[in-house]
């Protein structure tokens, strides 16, 4: 229903009339404001359509862009799936990587690259070599990657990815302990909950949660190449020596967390309906405060904890299954050519789409979209620093004000980092002076007993990324037609069918044995093959 509703409601451009008043005599000019249509696979909150900063970008670009978002993986297919059958489609959309692929194949794409000389504000986002990896087979680039560019250093204070959260109060409670194996966080829990095994409603808590359903699979799925200290390649582990492209799903290490996980939930630590709860249940969990820890990408459930009390704000572990082990929770901004912003064949107007695009990436606008109004949501001191008083704060994160005011267009290009002009970060969330003085009593408490000041200090330095890295920008765009793809689509489905039942067995040798006689009749090999391939081609050996 919702895949229709969209593929009927964004296939036409339109065109917004508003009007301006001159100086002088009193009459009416007229400007006209282009409006383009967009489908975005993400989840995101939706704004009015009468929002202020996205009146004034129009007023500045000629355009503005109206956005519909779809998260639901069986939406994202269908909504796609129906555009490539009618050969209509919004002026802008960023699919998932596998889709992504499957409108390039059928022609739904513009060539950017055919364009891009006259916008040099995309161009320069990446290097040659970094637009030569999207380039397709015809040699045309078709996308533009997401979330890939950084402006001179990375600025947030705030860990994005992936690791073992815990409430803040849990760890208080606790006397602020290290932490550093998945069974000193356990066991932290489970004295936590024998002590309060219910919140002051008398409700019980949920010691650990996990999300694992058709939408995401990951923090059930990955643990075991994070245990062993591998960052966040998500298909494979690579051998920094050989090269080689290794599967962690029947390490050691595998068995020993999924052991784990089976033991906890027979001791009631772990939701004993986590394996039938949708991705809206789980986030409703999370939203409900009773939720103790889980492993999670921040991205993914950020907003929906954003409403919660300050004692469960959720702080990050970066735990590995043996101490002496460096944990590699934190990675650089990475290069994601696995799928991006393109422009369809349905628009009427291409270059004024892209020179929408550019203007999006012009100074005055970023400040626009990442801080606001000056006077209004920001004030600048003597020295050029970004500030916000109390009011301005508030403001700028209140859920109503954001829906009516705050334009980010989050799934235009922008820069990561530092803004255009090399003194602020390009978002007031990261700016160092407004992060920490808001922080909630009990997070500068939890804080002050690590010695540090941001959530990401929690975790170690980012190492470089290293050529290859992430190989999950090439998984994500394997389809199956492919005898890789193939074999990549069996590993997944016994993936999803063993590992929530290891989770529940009441027999959990027996379920894992019957797991690796499964997997074993896979030819895996030919899959991991492929992804060493990748991995040499990456680094030009």
């Amino acid at each position: 229903m919702i895949a229709g509703r969209i593929a009927a409601a964004l296939i036409a451009s339109a065109v917004l009339v508003s009007a301006a008043a001159g100086c002088g005599k009193k009459k009416t000019t007229k400007k006209t404001i282009r409006e383009f249509s967009g489908v975005f696979a993400a989840r995101i909150p939706e704004i009015d359509n009468d929002n202020e900063v996205q009146q004034l970008i129009a007023e500045k670009t000629g355009a503005l862009l109206r956005q519909t978002w779809i998260s639901d993986q069986d939406d994202i297919d269908k909504t796609f799936s129906d555009m490539i059958i009618s050969n209509r489609y919004p002026d802008f959309m960023s699919p998932d990587a596998e889709n992504t692929r499957k409108l390039i194949k059928e022609g739904a794409f513009i060539p950017l690259d055919s364009y891009w000389d006259e916008y040099p504000n995309i161009k320069n986002m990446f290097t040659e070599e970094e637009w030569d990896s999207v380039r397709a087979d015809d040699g045309h680039v078709y996308y533009i990657p997401l979330f890939s560019a950084l402006n001179i250093r990375d600025t947030s204070p705030v860990h994005t990815g992936e690791a073992f959260w815990i409430q803040v109060k849990v760890l208080e409670w606790g006397g602020y302990p290290e932490i550093k194996t998945p069974y000193e966080y356990f066991d932290l829990i489970e004295r936590y909950l024998e002590a309060n095994p219910t919140n002051e409603n008398g409700e019980d808590y949920y010691g650990y949660e996990i999300e694992a359903n058709d939408a995401w699979f990951f923090a059930l799925d990955n643990p075991p190449m994070f245990l062993d200290g591998y960052p966040n390649d998500g298909c494979c582990i690579v051998d920094p020596d050989t090269l080689e492209a290794q599967d962690y799903n029947l390490t050691p290490t595998a068995k020993k967390w999924y052991k784990l996980l089976n033991e906890e939930y027979r001791k009631g630590i772990i939701d004993k309906e986590f394996s039938m709860l949708n991705s809206q249940q789980y986030y409703s969990r999370l939203a409900s405060g009773r939720v103790l820890g889980m492993i999670d990408q921040n991205w993914n459930f950020s907003s929906s904890v954003n409403k919660l009390p300050p004692d469960c704000t959720y702080i990050p572990l970066g735990l590995t299954i043996d101490p002496i082990i460096p944990e590699r929770y934190r990675d650089r901004v990475a290069f994601n050519n696995s799928t991006g912003l393109g422009i369809s064949i349905s628009c009427d107007v291409p270059e004024e789409a892209i020179q929408f695009v550019s203007d999006l990436l012009e100074p005055d606008v970023l400040n626009l979209r990442f801080w606001g109004v000056e006077g209004v949501d920001y004030y600048v001191d003597k020295d050029g620093i970004f500030c916000q008083n109390e009011k301005q704060y508030k403001q700028w994160r209140n859920e109503d004000y954001m829906k009516k005011h705050v334009c980010k267009y989050e799934y235009m290009p922008y820069y990561l980092g530092m803004a255009p002009d090399g003194i602020n970060s390009f978002e007031s969330a990261n700016q160092p002076n407004i992060f920490f003085d808001h922080l909630a009593d009990d997070v500068k408490k939890c804080f002050s007993a690590y010695d540090i000041q941001t959530y990401t200090e929690m975790l170690n330095d980012p190492l470089e990324n290293a050529p290859w890295y992430p190989m999950w920008s090439f998984s994500n765009s394997v389809t199956d037609e492919t005898d890789y793809g193939k074999v990549m689509k069996q590993i997944d489905e016994t993936k999803r069918k063993y590992l929530p039942l290891l989770v529940m067995s009441d027999n959990f040798e027996k379920t894992w044995d019957e797991y690796v006689t499964e997997y074993g009749k896979i030819d895996s090999q030919k899959y991991f093959d492929e992804l060493t391939a990748e991995v040499h081609r990456r680094c030009g050996s």
